[in-house]
């Protein structure tokens, strides 16, 4: 679990705004980096969950903390399909969507970047190819990477209207990987959910997890 509820356990209630670089520093050697967006490059985590929490209650649902943290990674529309699966919820999904996004979407103002990784990023820039992987549908991804500042890193972005199954399949990491044209076994992915790390994996890749930066004691993948 990743987010405001692991963090407290471990004594940090901030954002992640740590500049412990070596903490998240890619092994080497590396051809390629992929960085996840939510959680990831961007503090967002937080808002997308009170952001589902105001669209479910709307419709007289819920989603547990703890629950959805473990679907980091998730295209939302599967995140949906789950839960009326599970708890027995009718919930249109294009339209639960939407206001889950709309609602997000006027959080960015205020997000921020976890430095630590973005500092990652801007180091790379121009000397390895980069990609952003996100289960999130494209337009807001870009959006979330503008308000952080981050956008003009990444000219490949893969989201989840692009590939068929989203994390933890490696589809998305493997499309990436084809776009830079750089073998999925040269590519350092950055997560920070589980589903992320079986994704990255799954495609034959190393994973920096970035949970590290808040729960210490996390092993390296």
């Amino acid at each position: 679990m990743t987010g405001p509820a692991a963090r407290r356990a471990f004594g940090y209630t901030g954002p992640v705004m740590t500049n412990l670089v070596s903490l998240v520093a890619p092994p080497e050697p590396y051809e390629a980096l992929i960085f996840d967006c939510d959680g990831t490059l961007a503090d967002t985590m937080p808002s997308h969950y009170q952001a589902w929490l105001a669209a479910l209650h709307a419709q007289n649902a819920d989603l547990d903390e703890a629950f959805f943290y473990s679907m980091a990674g998730w295209p939302s529309a599967d995140i949906i399909r789950r839960l009326n699966r599970e708890f027995g919820y009718a919930l249109d999904v294009d339209a639960t969507h939407h206001d889950k996004e709309s609602r997000y979407v006027q959080t960015l103002v205020s997000a921020l970047e976890i430095t630590a990784v973005a500092d990652i990023a801007r180091a790379n820039s121009g000397r390895v190819p980069m990609a952003v992987a996100s289960g999130g549908i494209r337009p807001v991804v870009l959006q979330t990477l503008e308000a952080v500042g981050l956008r003009s890193l990444f000219e490949i972005v893969v989201a989840a209207e692009d590939v068929a199954r989203g994390k933890p399949a490696p589809d998305m990491f493997l499309l990436a990987a084809e776009k830079m044209g750089v073998a999925p076994a040269g590519c350092v992915v950055y997560e920070d959910g589980d589903p992320g790390v079986q994704a990255a994996k799954a495609a034959g890749m190393r994973v920096v997890d970035v949970r590290v930066l808040w729960q210490p004691a996390l092993a390296a993948h």
